[in-house]
């Protein structure tokens, strides 16, 4: 090896890992020693290579080093595939559709954060966004100004076409807080074969939450939706049964009404969210009391179980509930952040292994349409099978013309 010629070390990404006083005093004693005549200007000394007067072992020396420097590096990236994480000079590149919410920027920041906060957010980076959600929703639309220019301040790109993000990114979080536009949104990600999150609320109603699953398969794209409620420690930690078996909940939330949309679809999601991550799925009829300032919808399982869900609009407010298990009674416990949410979006993006099953998202989607029904009806029992066969006729028609033959 002549002086100055880079070793197979020198083609590896610096590491932080890999203390540079080890690399460049050794390769600068390296390269004194194979040039004796240029020996005298030299006054270094590493404890590692301590012999000027031996070039020929210096030179040995720093071949070691080069091999350490080498195995190092390539245990650390495979440490780091291990840990879910990818080379960092490759961020996975992620792409926002609407910019109405202030899911985004909380979101952004947890991916931007460095260090990152939790392994599974490493080497994620959000370079793209399209700002444009709801026209007609004006909690929605006059936000949009707002969190454009902040979206431009954490140093992502706003694009003006949804073609035109998709060309710069490798997954997508759906954010369009009107659910109305998201069936639309997600086939033209769906047909770029782009993996996606939607947030809530994924439809305005069953039908279009229905076909947006169906969508998904005809496409073979990953995709799941969930408010972050589902993540919150409490649930899932009765989910994981620390409280037994769970034979019963009652989750809250609050629950502002929105016209274009069924009316738990909008904010009452959240609790509902709450329920089935404690429940699982399962519901069969759905009852449904509502008056001004509050709702109580009451499920009823196949195997016998009772959960329910009360919507808050007026009082004090929040997030949680009881879960009855069959070895103690435990509580949901406040809401846990969008860290917890945001986690497990990363984790999907890596892996296009969805952290809830669809048939789950679409049940309990069912559960609040069958809410609806009740209300109109005067709060008569709606089982879940009438309202789930309505929808998926109107899902059918819904994509009618608007899916690629496969």
């Amino acid at each position: 090896m002549m002086a100055g010629t880079p070793s197979s070390c020198d083609n590896q990404q610096a590491n932080p890992l890999i203390p540079a006083a080890l690399l460049l005093p050794a390769r600068q004693h390296f390269e004194t020693s194979m040039n004796p005549s240029d020996h005298a200007r030299s006054r270094f000394h590493h404890p590692f290579f301590p012999s000027r007067q031996h070039p020929r072992l210096g030179a040995v020396r720093y071949l070691i080093a080069s091999f350490v420097c080498c195995l190092l590096t390539q245990t650390i990236s495979q440490s780091q595939s291990a840990n879910g994480q990818e080379p960092q000079d490759n961020p996975t590149r992620i792409g926002v559709i609407g910019l109405d919410t202030s899911h985004v920027p909380a979101f952004i920041k947890e991916f931007h954060q460095q260090p990152t906060s939790d392994p599974a957010l490493a080497n994620f980076r959000v370079v793209a966004a399209y700002p444009h959600g709801s026209a007609d929703i004006e909690s929605s639309a006059s936000r949009i100004p707002k969190y454009t220019a902040e979206v431009k301040e954490l140093g992502v790109e706003v694009v003006d076409s949804i073609a035109a993000l998709l060309s710069k990114v490798d997954c997508v979080l759906l954010e369009t807080n009107d659910g109305r536009l998201h069936l639309d949104q997600a086939i033209e990600v769906f047909r770029a074969g782009k993996p996606v999150f939607i947030d809530k609320p994924l439809g305005s109603n069953l039908a279009e939450v229905a076909a947006v699953f169906r969508a998904a398969e005809h496409y073979k794209v990953p995709v799941f939706s969930s408010s972050s409620l589902r993540f919150s420690p409490g649930a899932q930690e009765a989910r994981a049964g620390k409280y037994g078996k769970v034979l019963g909940c009652d989750a809250f939330s609050p629950c502002s009404l929105e016209p274009t949309h069924e009316d738990l679809f909008w904010y009452g999601i959240h609790g509902v969210e709450s329920l089935f991550t404690c429940m699982g799925a399962g519901c069969q009829s759905v009852t449904r009391q509502s008056t001004t300032d509050f709702e109580l919808v009451v499920g009823v399982w196949s195997d016998g179980r009772i959960g329910t869900f009360r919507g808050l609009r007026a009082g004090a407010s929040g997030y949680g509930g009881t879960v009855f298990g069959d070895r103690e009674i435990g509580q949901i416990g406040p809401y846990g952040g969008y860290q917890p949410l945001v986690i497990e979006i990363a984790k999907f993006f890596r892996t296009g292994e969805p952290p809830v099953d669809a048939a789950e998202t679409i049940e309990l989607h069912a559960f609040m349409q069958a809410a609806s029904l009740s209300k109109a009806r005067g709060g008569v029992p709606v089982p879940i099978a009438e309202v789930m066969g309505q929808a998926n006729d109107l899902a059918e028609q819904l994509l009618q013309g608007k899916l690629d033959s496969q």
